[in-house]
């Protein structure tokens, strides 16, 4: 078997957190007076500010509501979308100025003006500059990732191909192997060894731009005829 395998390339802080801030559902807002946690109510702007819509009635939109403005700190934490064991695969933390955009009916709708981020991931812990943010897009595969590691998880035979190129290198053999992260990079297994877990990262031969390609190479790396997902180009 060739071990040779391509450099493995992560994308840039900034696109990281973005990506982040795409596919997380819940973050937590919190104020001088307020704490709230918020499920589905964040979109990020054109201009990459963070929006998000409270209801009229949470006391934090109250308070914004009177001040207009108001200091604000934001947390993000991924978590993987298979049950794995130590699931969280990246945390954010996001400081500014949280401001009143509009009101509309039940919901205030809030921009924040970031001041910091702080990104804690595999691919090295960063601050985030607020200009780099704003121009970073999320990684193309951020919308499929969840969906495209679980239907590779229900075809155990290609799961027990790539489980035996990663651990070409460890000197053992693997309890357990989980799909863990997919960018357009690669694939990340969890690794369930006997005595501790190990993230691995298999390189793609190039950069995946959607599912299809992102299927394509999962193909090659484990010889299996896996469907494409979705018929999203």
């Amino acid at each position: 078997m060739d071990k040779t395998l391509p450099t493995v390339t992560a994308g840039t802080p900034a696109e990281r957190l973005r990506t982040l801030l795409a596919v997380t559902e819940s973050l937590t807002l919190r104020t001088p007076l307020h704490r709230a946690g918020l499920v589905g109510r964040h979109t990020v702007a054109a201009d990459g500010r963070l929006r998000l819509a409270l209801p009229a009635r949470a006391a934090v939109a109250r308070n914004l509501l009177d001040l207009g403005e108001t200091p604000a700190l934001v947390d993000l934490t991924d978590l993987a979308p298979l049950p794995v064991r130590d699931r969280v695969r990246a945390r954010a933390t996001l400081t500014g100025w949280l401001a009143l955009d509009d009101l509309d009916g039940g919901e205030v709708t809030a921009l924040l003006d970031l001041a910091s981020a702080e990104l804690v991931d595999p691919d090295g812990d960063a601050s985030v500059d607020p200009d780099a943010l704003a121009d970073a897009r999320p990684d193309p595969l951020a919308r499929y990732e969840a969906e495209l590691l679980r239907h590779l998880h229900r075809h155990p035979d290609a799961m027990r191909r790539l489980s035996r190129r990663a651990v070409v290198d460890l000197g053992g053999h693997a309890r357990a192997v989980h799909p863990l992260r997919l960018d357009r990079y690669g694939i990340v297994l969890r690794l369930e060894l006997p005595t501790h877990h190990r993230d691995v990262r298999i390189a793609f031969d190039s950069p995946a731009t959607g599912p299809r390609e992102a299927t394509a190479h999962l193909v090659r790396l484990t010889g299996a005829h896996l469907s494409c997902v979705t018929s999203h180009p």
